[in-house]
């Protein structure tokens, strides 16, 4: 079950999603979304160790010659 409150798109009311109503609005019907911008930073502290990994496993993948 999701504990976050969702907040429907049509209405603008809050809601929480459950299996009966799968992300629908109990006001209006409309459809359910999650109100809250997704994280992000500008400075990313790790993306220099994350792109080194993706480059090693992409050259493990596709590069076996």
């Amino acid at each position: 079950m999701v504990k976050y409150l969702l907040k429907c798109k049509e209405c603008k009311q809050y809601g929480l999603n459950n299996p009966e109503n799968t992300a629908k609005c109990s006001h209006c019907g409309g459809q359910l979304l999650n109100p809250r911008p997704s994280k992000y930073s500008p400075i990313d502290k790790y993306g220099k160790y994350r792109r080194e990994y993706f480059k090693e496993d992409f050259k493990k993948r596709f590069e076996k010659d």
